[in-house]
């Protein structure tokens, strides 16, 4: 098999990797795409009408056709994780049929698992699972039903005695309360760190954050807010065994998740001590387009009371983030430490405004929740 490989200086004909597997996130059975050792990506397509294909991975490749009308292509290594990936045939973006899908991009999207070598701590291990369960409820805010995602840890049903801490956590633009489950594995995270002793068992919500009244743009989170404070949360604290005060809840939350998390909480300390934004943080676009003394009603004004009230302010970025994200969250962050506010940075080496680099803050950020004293400070727990 002839695979075509595009630089972006040459177009290379290559022999097809001998040491390739199917990806994880292909469609039971189905051979192709595959990721070979170096984490090239092996993708073929039958279109026997079609006059050109791509696959668009960020980095769009060109395919060629055989006498057979399959259409082939290798890429470049690719960065390990997860990562959206769209067929275009003949101009037009679709989905790959033997992909698994997702919702991402603000669509259903096709999506390749690469792995990371010598990592699995977000891989099913055997230890004790905890549940994912779907909560519908109706919003009179929104005046429609809403569905949010509940980890469980594990022996929730077991230890009928037990009440557990909350973590609130969103997803980012163009996902919903899915993103978490399906792309961020956060139950097989959340299981192996609490199966390690890493972490303390707590629920996990996950709500669709898109909650917007009419007029209300993708960065206006009022109605949202209100969703959160008035519904969310006293349905959950009704329907679970939770720990019913800010001391015991946290939200945190990727890029659009994040902004949202800061907005949120820092106008209802009363309901939070603990607070994480992963790619995202609560300056403006440029991290820094704020003043601290007067800011979210004046609750950062005061350095030494929220420092005391507050528990965690933790911020992560990939190292490989464009330049508007890195410098929003390290600017905003920047700014919270010249003000006296105590922060924890966290860095995703080598990985960009992706699932990767948000897998990597959540095994960072949990263990450090709901701790006392020194916990709070330990050395990251990056893998």
């Amino acid at each position: 098999m002839i695979t075509c490989v595009i630089s972006s200086s040459c177009l290379v004909l290559a022999a097809e990797p001998n040491d390739a597997k199917p990806a994880v996130s292909n469609i039971p059975g189905q051979e192709y795409p595959k990721i070979d050792s170096q984490l090239r990506a092996t993708f073929h397509v039958k279109a026997k009408n079609a006059s050109k294909v791509q696959i668009d991975l960020g980095k769009v490749y060109n395919m060629t056709k055989d006498e057979n009308d399959l259409w082939t292509v290798t890429t470049d290594p690719l960065v390990p994780g997860f990562h959206y990936y769209f067929l275009i045939i003949d101009g037009v973006p679709v989905a790959d049929p033997a992909s698994q899908s997702y919702y991402g991009t603000g669509k259903m999207s096709s999506g390749i698992e690469v792995p990371e070598k010598g990592v699995d701590f977000y891989e099913p291990k055997d230890v004790p699972h905890g549940e994912i369960r779907a909560k519908w409820y109706f919003s009179k805010i929104t005046n429609a039903w809403r569905r949010c995602f509940v980890y469980m840890p594990p022996g929730y049903d077991t230890k009928t005695d037990t009440r557990y801490p909350v973590l609130y956590l969103q997803h980012g633009g163009g996902e919903d309360e899915r993103g978490w489950v399906e792309q961020g594995r956060v139950n097989f995270i959340m299981d192996n760190l609490i199966a390690e002793g890493k972490a303390k068992p707590m629920i996990i919500v996950m709500d669709n954050g898109n909650a917007r009244s009419p007029g209300e743009g993708m960065f206006g989170f009022g109605t949202f807010e209100k969703v959160m404070i008035n519904e969310l949360i006293p349905m959950i604290d009704a329907s679970y065994r939770t720990l019913a005060d800010r001391e015991n809840r946290a939200m945190a939350g990727l890029s659009m998740g994040g902004m949202q998390t800061f907005i949120i909480t820092l106008h209802n300390l009363d309901k939070f001590a603990w607070i994480g934004g992963f790619s995202g943080s609560g300056g403006g676009p440029s991290g820094a387009t704020f003043d601290p003394n007067t800011a979210y009603n004046g609750v950062l004004a005061n350095a030494n009371e929220f420092n005391k009230k507050v528990h965690l302010v933790w911020l992560g970025i990939g190292t490989a983030e464009k330049r508007l994200f890195y410098s929003s969250v390290k600017n905003f962050r920047d700014t919270l430490e010249n003000a006296g506010i105590k922060t924890v940075f966290f860095k995703s080496e080598g990985t960009s405004h992706e699932w990767q680099t948000w897998r990597r803050s959540l095994y960072d950020f949990a263990p450090r929740l709901f701790q006392a004293g020194e916990e709070k400070s330990k050395k990251s727990l990056s893998p």
